[in-house]
């Protein structure tokens, strides 16, 4: 007899795909430099029509917005993923540090962390079972758990 489960089906591979993603998104907002608007100061010729648009513009203002918003919302997501990763048991913490959010990630592969950073080493599969586990945590707190499609038709 099949055993009923409430919970769903989790698609590791789109799950992990997903983690990584964000994880790459992190990088990108904590270490490269944000490109803020700047006001330009050339006169240009733009044609007027003329007649009440109830219209204001403030070019230095709408760009100030627009640089303090974005800072803040790159900067909320990364405290988001600092404080899931914090929360985490020390091992998983330790992988998602050393793997994925250091600057050297590109170079580091997940073989030079179950071998080297690691110390003692581990093996492969506990290495895995260990980031799988880490993955979940932090897929279930940003919302990107992808569930298996049901096949089949009842």
């Amino acid at each position: 007899m099949e055993q009923m489960s409430f919970l769903p089906e989790i698609d590791r591979r789109a799950t992990q795909a997903a983690v990584e993603d964000a994880l790459e998104r992190y990088r990108l907002f904590k270490f490269l430099i944000d490109d803020e608007r700047e006001a330009s100061i050339t006169a240009g010729y733009n044609e007027r029509f003329h007649g009440p648009t109830n219209v204001t513009s403030d070019q230095t203002a709408d760009i100030a917005i627009h640089n303090a918003d974005k800072q803040a919302k790159r900067k909320s997501y990364c405290d988001r993923i600092e404080r899931v990763v914090r929360r985490m048991p020390r091992m998983e913490r330790f992988l998602i540090e050393e793997r994925y959010l250091t600057k050297e990630h590109d170079y580091i592969t997940d073989y030079n962390v179950y071998n080297q950073v690691f110390q003692p080493p581990i093996s492969e599969g506990k290495y895995r079972h260990i980031r799988w586990k880490a993955f979940y945590k932090l897929a279930s707190d940003l919302n990107l758990l992808v569930e298996v499609e049901n096949q089949s038709t009842r």
